[in-house]
This record gives C-alpha cells, sequence and structure tokens, in this order.
C-alpha cells in the first residue's frame, strides 16, 4: 500500500505545483504550496503508515543514519517527472519525513529574473560567487541555473559537490561531474581538495558549513577556479562578517585579505507569494569592486551597504530596493514585502511617501490604499 500511496503524493505534487510535501502521524500529508501549508483531504496518517511510507523510497544506507543519528537525507528521482530532495527524522519516537521537489527543467538566470550582471560575473576565469538567503528561498534554484548556463555557454569541466545532489546537470558544451558528499565523497572540504587535482573550471560547493569548507573554498577560487558557494545569510554585508567570524581572531586580517582578493560577488535572495498566484524572488546584488575589496580588507564592512546603494551602474542593488520595486510594479503585496525587509520601517515609509505622492499627483483619483 505504501509504494501505491507515495506514488500517488509524488504526482498529486507534481501536478499541484507543490514545493514540498510533509509527512508525519497524527496527521494527512500536508503540501506546501506557494509557501502555504496545505492538509490534503485523505486518511490522518498512523506510526505504521509514516514507516512504510519511508521504507519505500529511503536508502539502506540512510535507513541505518536514521536508526544511529535519529536523521538523514537522500536525493531520488521520480521517473522523468521530478527529483526529491528528503529528509527523514524521528519526532516523538516516530518517523517523520518532508520531500522538497526539485524540477526537471531548468529555468534560465533571465526566467529567474537574475540581472545580467550576475551572467557575466560567473563566466569570470576565477574568484568565489556566493548565493546566500534562508532556507527555501530558491538558492539550489539560482545555482543549477547559473551553472546549466556556463554549461551550454563555454566548454569547461564543472564539479559540483552536494548533499544530496538535487538538479541533475548533463554533459552539454561542458563535462559535468556531481559527487554527492556520503555517497561519492567523505565531506565537502575533502571533496574541494581533490576537486584541485581534477583539473576543474567551476567548483560548486553545496554548503559552506564550516570553517575547513570556507578555507578550501576561499583557497580554489584565489587558484584560479570559480567556486559557488551558499551561506544561510540574509544580506550580502551579512555574508561578509559571517565569513571572517567563522575564523578564530588571530586568523582574521589574514582571512579579510583572502577574500577580498577572491571573491566576486554575492546576490542574497529570498522568496515571495505574487499577488496574481506563485511566487516572485528578490534579489540584492553584490559586485566587489575594488573600492568594496578595500572595504574587506580594512575591516569597513559596515560600510558595504551603502556602497551597494551608490554602486547601480555596477548592477548593484540592496534587497530593500528590490522589494520597494516588486510592490511599486504590484507584484507583491505591501505586508509582504515588510515581512522580508532588512529595515521594515524605513521602507514602510517610503512606501508610504510613494503612495502619498501618487495621491498628490492625481488628486482627483484619491488612493484608495493610502495608509
Amino acid at each position: 500500500m505504501a509504494t501505491i500511496l507515495v506514488d500517488k503524493l509524488l504526482q498529486a505534487a507534481i501536478k499541484q505545483g507543490a514545493s514540498d510535501i510533509h509527512i508525519t502521524t497524527g496527521q494527512p500529508p500536508v503540501f506546501r504550496l506557494h509557501g502555504r501549508m496545505r492538509k490534503l483531504e485523505t486518511k490522518t496518517l498512523e506510526a505504521d503508515d509514516t514507516v512504510a511510507l519511508m521504507k519505500s523510497i529511503t536508502p539502506e544506507r540512510v535507513q541505518r543514519e536514521l536508526q544511529e543519528t535519529g536523521s538523514g537525507d537522500f536525493g531520488f528521482a521520480f521517473g522523468d517527472l521530478a527529483r526529491f530532495r528528503v529528509s527523514v527524522f524521528k519526532q516523538r519516537g516516530h518517523i517523520a519525513m518532508v520531500l522538497r521537489q526539485i524540477p526537471n527543467d531548468m529555468l534560465t538566470p533571465e526566467q529567474l529574473g537574475l540581472p545580467e550582471v550576475v551572467t557575466r560575473l560567473v563566466m569570470r576565469p576565477r574568484g568565489l560567487f556566493l548565493v546566500t538567503g534562508p532556507t527555501g528561498s530558491g538558492k539550489s534554484t539560482t545555482l543549477a541555473s547559473l551553472i546549466n548556463f556556463i554549461n551550454e555557454s563555454v566548454d569547461h569541466h564543472i564539479i559540483t559537490i552536494e548533499d544530496p545532489i538535487e538538479f541533475f546537470h548533463y554533459h552539454k558544451k561542458s563535462t559535468v561531474n556531481q559527487r554527492e558528499v556520503g555517497t561519492d565523497v567523505t565531506g565537502f572540504a575533502e571533496a574541494i581538495r581533490r576537486a584541485l587535482r581534477q583539473d576543474p573550471d567551476v567548483i560548486l560547493v553545496g554548503e559552506m558549513r564550516d570553517l575547513e569548507t570556507i578555507e578550501a573554498a576561499i583557497s580554489a577560487a584565489e587558484t584560479g577556479h570559480v567556486v559557488f558557494g551558499t551561506l544561510h545569510t540574509n544580506s550580502a554585508q551579512g555574508t561578509v562578517n559571517r565569513i571572517i567570524d567563522a575564523f578564530p581572531g588571530n586568523l582574521q586580517e589574514q582571512i579579510r585579505t583572502q577574500l577580498s582578493t577572491a571573491i566576486i560577488g554575492i546576490v542574497a535572495q529570498t522568496l515571495l507569494p505574487r499577488i496574481t498566484g506563485g511566487r516572485v524572488a528578490a534579489y540584492e546584488i553584490l559586485v566587489v569592486t575594488s573600492s568594496i575589496a578595500n572595504l574587506i580588507r580594512e575591516n569597513k564592512t559596515f560600510r558595504i551597504n551603502s556602497a551597494i546603494q551608490t554602486g547601480a551602474k555596477f548592477g548593484m542593488q540592496l534587497m530593500d530596493d528590490a522589494l520597494f520595486k516588486l510592490w511599486k510594479d504590484q507584484t507583491v503585496s505591501l505586508e509582504d514585502v515588510l515581512t522580508k525587509a532588512q529595515n521594515p520601517d524605513d521602507l514602510a515609509k517610503r512606501i508610504a511617501n510613494e503612495r502619498r505622492g501618487i495621491a498628490e499627483a492625481h488628486p482627483q483619483q484619491g488612493d484608495p490604499e493610502a495608509a
């Protein structure tokens, strides 16, 4: 019964465009649709059901890990329809699972709304390029799109190091080798060090979780490779600080110097519900110019935000400016842009002023939404 149920669930999730499937005891399966949780109108899952569902899709290796550590992650393909990234874990002694859907068709950077400056940066011969944001903000989708863009444009050797592998890349103009942590290699830092002997042009590091991985990624970027990485930070300025703070005090000055020469750009992103349905991404873009490299080297990262503001001619933008534009274009509601803002009070004031300006420019129409 479990396999039939799991197939039906996966089919329904793909058909409805659910980003995640939540399976836990005591309630029916739940889909996350456009950011909101929706319970399915099917039977409530008992403990036996969740165990059977887990066993029907979880590889032996991960089942052992679940028994030993209480959780495990893996990726699997559902026919040609989609791939899923799965996290299985114990809660209150029962089994629970979250399946994240990874669509098979990759969107182009333009379709994702990524500014052109981003594709220019990733075609550079070397440097560290970071995509950051909270969990579920679309980082994997952005990275897959950029890797695919390189794959279709130039004859490179691309190595990805992921836990687990999410998007499958096929050899196009480039050769792509994808290594899964836990299956193909023991850890991220080890895989980066090995990758340097595998003649890569581009290395994608799924997550820069620890000091060792961050260090290996920066070294690889310095030695003439393009390195993509992700961090769970919400802004470009916060990302630079997080990397430097990962190192002990006596190494921070050295790392500031290394980072200032290695880093080429940061995209911080978040996803918001569109007024018309579906979701849209907002991006903060930092392009590392020589003046921004100086700020990093001289420990003046607190000035990065104002440098982004004045760097529009290089294609830079702050998150709150991107959110303001989404509100102004009537793509996203006022409430939603304010929940994602870095400085909600400033953004609210700016929007109120904009509305006042519109109301004053068209006094006869008034402004139905005036706050």
